[in-house]
């Protein structure tokens, strides 16, 4: 038997106020827990653990915390968020000035040479084309290439003997 001696000072009814009243699942958990712990539901740490679906380790952090900063420590919203972008700040604002200039860049590798020579950066492709693509909305207007035998006269000529729409 895992006992825990814990002394929960809400009442049944405030934990279970409390409780309703959270507007994230995760601070609704914990004062779940806290809830069923001092209703009596279980008196092992593990049977808590099994009923929430959490492991025992986390429960007993949860707990502590309690302990220590009471419901409002328990309660306290820690996320501070994912990775870092891999491209923020002065090196996002140069590629965002280097785009909008008339010669840019004509592919995603030409780019990713760019921020390795001049920012000292090697950034994966995909991260690149994400980045430029769907953060700073630019695209690369690269000229589609042409056959290299193709005839200049004969495009004059069918422009001249087309509809006027393509003229």
């Amino acid at each position: 038997m895992k006992w825990l001696l814990i002394e929960i000072t809400e009442t049944i009814e405030e934990l279970k106020a409390i409780m309703h009243s959270q507007a994230k699942a995760k601070l609704k958990e914990r004062v779940h827990a806290l809830y069923v712990w001092k209703a009596g539901i279980v008196k092992e740490i593990t049977d808590l653990a099994g009923l929430l679906g959490r492991s025992e380790s986390t429960i007993r952090l949860w707990f502590a915390r309690y302990q220590a900063e009471d419901l409002s420590g328990l309660l306290a919203w820690n996320y501070r968020g994912g990775k870092r972008p891999a491209l923020s700040g002065a090196v996002l604002e140069a590629l965002q000035i280097r785009l909008q200039e008339p010669d840019g860049f004509r592919s995603y590798g030409e780019i990713r040479d760019w921020l390795a020579n001049e920012q000292g950066l090697d950034i994966p492709y995909k991260t690149v084309h994400q980045t430029v693509r769907y953060k700073l909305k630019a695209k690369l207007k690269v000229a589609r290439p042409t056959h290299r035998l193709r005839a200049e006269a004969a495009v004059v000529d069918f422009k001249k003997n087309s509809p006027g729409d393509l003229k």
